[in-house]
């Protein structure tokens, strides 16, 4: 592995690299996507849990080079008290046929989105796919948001729906929608399923009713609609 040492700043998505902040996250780096790490930082004042003993061990194992560098993580995290931090490579996946998958149509907001890859995961959903425009999934705050569930998923970017479509005919398609067609209760989810969900603010336009079984959540006419995380 060849030496990986630019000037370190914080993220933009312009870079062809980025960074787990914490140690959980930097772990699952190591773990799931090590072919793809270049370096990991450590700080000096580092707690030595168990954590940060196991990022050191994994490295060591690994042969990825580990650095005390305090100046540099002071540079680029966002939070104080940011003692480990991974550098990858970013990476393209593509979603396995037949299987699965969630379907997020222009998501915006980080949070929501990291909330989500750690939600799906622990469903055993493992694809997700995300029509543009959309959030930078390999933003930090994205990363760090999912607690490294983002290097267990595949993950691809669509320009629209009828791209995915194209390329995934066989998932049954389900858009759930505020004004859907059957209540979820009443709708037998047949695999392998596409679950489409719209973004924060404007949810799914019409036209998906088009292209499957719509469906909505009842839930209590004291809230607008959920929110999109919760929803999924």
């Amino acid at each position: 592995m060849g030496i990986f040492s630019p000037k370190l700043k914080r993220y933009q998505k312009k870079y062809d690299y980025s960074y787990t902040f914490g140690t959980y996250p930097t772990i699952d780096l190591l773990r799931y996507k090590k072919e793809d790490v270049l370096k990991v930082l450590i700080h000096s004042k580092n707690d030595r849990s168990e954590g940060v003993m196991e990022v050191e061990r994994l490295c060591k194992e690994l042969n990825i080079p580990i650095e005390i560098q305090d100046r540099a993580i002071e540079s680029i995290a966002y939070k104080e008290n940011t003692y480990v931090i991974g550098i990858f490579k970013k990476y393209e996946s593509i979603l396995e046929k037949d299987v699965n998958h969630l379907v997020l149509v222009e998501p915006s907001n980080m949070g929501n989105i990291g909330t989500i890859i750690r939600t799906m995961l622990g469903f055993g959903v493992k694809n997700l796919g995300i029509i543009k425009p959309a959030v930078d999934i390999f933003d930090p705050k994205v990363v760090r948001s999912t607690m490294g569930a983002i290097f267990q998923i595949n993950f691809q970017y669509f320009n629209n729906i009828d791209e995915y479509i194209t390329q995934h005919p066989n998932n049954n398609r389900y858009p759930f929608m505020l004004d859907g067609g059957k209540d979820i209760r009443e709708v037998e989810i047949k695999e392998p399923f596409a679950m489409i969900q719209g973004n924060e603010s404007a949810g799914l336009p019409d036209s998906y009713k088009n292209i499957g079984e719509s469906i909505y959540i009842p839930y209590v006419k004291d809230i607008d609609s959920f929110n999109l995380s919760v929803a999924t």
